[in-house]
C-alpha cells in the first residue's frame, strides 16, 4: 500500500508503474468486486442460483435490446454485450479498468469526500501467466472473446481465474476512458484473492495507491487543466450533464475578481 499526500507524489508513484492499469474508487474500505457480486450477494444470496440468474439477465438483455442497437451481430459476443450492459446501468461481472493513471485518478476524486483509492494491476507481469492451480489455463485459452468461452470458464463460478481486456470492438465510453475490463471467474471473491494464483513468490501483482483528502482540490483542477472530465470521459449528454458538477468547482480568478468588485458609483 502507497500513501500519497501531493498531487506531485500521486504522478511520481504512478510513473513507476509503466503499462499498468488503473482502477478508482471512491472510498478505500470497497472490496474490488464486481456489481454483480454486489448484488447478488445483497438480493439473492443463494449461491448456487447465481449463474441462472446472470445466464437469463444476459438473456433477457439480448431478446430486448436489438430494437436500440444498429447491427444485431453485436449481441452474438459476450463480452460486448456484457460491456453494453455495464455502460448501461446493469450489474455485472465486468470490473472497469483504465490505462490511464489520470482517468483513474478522476474517477477516484471525483465523488469523494475523503480519503481515496486507485488500484495498480500490473497487466504486464499478468499477461503471460497462468494459475497456480491449472498451469494450461492461460489468458489465450480463456479468452471470453472466443465463442462458448464465457460459458465454459466463468459463468459457473467454479474457476478462480481473472482475465483482462478489451472487447474485439470498443463502444465511444471505453475508447474516451483508455478502458479495458477484468473478469474474475469466481464472482464473489475479491480481485486481490484470485491473484494470489497468478502471483509468483514476493511478486505484487496488485498495488493500491492511498489518495488522502488533501490531494483532491489540486489534482481535480490538474485533471481539469488535462480535459478530463465527464464530458469527455462520457461522450454523450449523460457525461455532458455530469461535467457540469465539475464546473461548479472550476471558476477563473478574473470572474471573481469582477464578480467581487464594487459597482463604479455615478456622479
Amino acid at each position: 500500500m502507497i500513501r500519497i499526500t501531493s498531487w506531485a507524489d500521486y504522478l511520481e508513484t504512478v510513473g513507476r508503474f509503466e503499462q499498468w492499469a488503473f482502477r478508482g474508487q471512491p472510498g478505500p474500505d470497497l472490496p474490488l468486486l464486481p456489481s454483480l457480486a454486489r448484488r447478488l450477494v445483497r438480493h439473492a444470496p443463494d449461491r448456487a442460483l447465481w449463474p441462472l440468474r446472470e445466464r437469463r439477465a444476459m438473456r433477457i438483455f439480448r431478446r430486448k435490446a436489438h430494437v436500440h442497437v444498429n447491427d444485431g451481430a453485436v449481441l452474438d459476443d459476450d463480452l460486448r454485450v456484457l460491456a453494453m450492459m455495464q455502460h448501461h446501468g446493469a450489474a455485472t461481472r465486468l470490473l472497469d479498468f483504465t490505462k490511464s493513471p489520470f482517468v483513474a485518478a478522476f474517477f477516484a476524486l471525483e465523488a469523494s469526500a475523503g480519503t481515496s483509492v486507485v488500484h495498480a494491476l500490473n497487466t504486464p507481469s499478468l499477461w503471460g501467466r497462468a494459475p497456480a492451480f491449472d498451469r494450461s489455463l492461460r489468458r489465450e485459452v480463456i479468452d471470453p472473446r472466443r465463442p462458448g468461452h464465457y460459458e465454459r470458464y466463468f459463468i459457473d463460478n467454479r474457476h478462480p481465474l481473472v482475465w483482462f481486456g478489451e472487447p474485439s470492438e470498443m463502444d465511444r465510453r471505453l475508447v474516451a476512458q483508455s478502458g479495458l475490463f477484468v473478469l474474475p471467474g469466481v464472482l464473489d471473491t475479491p480481485l486481490d484473492r484470485l491473484l494470489e494464483h497468478y502471483a509468483e513468490e514476493g511478486e505484487t501483482l496488485l498495488q493500491t495507491i492511498v489518495l488522502a483528502p488533501e490531494v483532491r482540490v489540486q489534482a481535480m483542477r490538474e485533471l481539469y487543466r488535462m480535459n478530463i472530465t465527464y464530458a469527455t470521459l462520457w461522450p454523450d449528454l449523460d457525461g455532458l450533464a455530469r461535467s457540469i458538477n465539475q464546473e461548479l468547482e472550476s471558476i477563473w480568478q478574473p470572474l471573481i475578481d469582477d464578480f467581487q468588485r464594487p459597482p463604479e458609483s455615478t456622479p
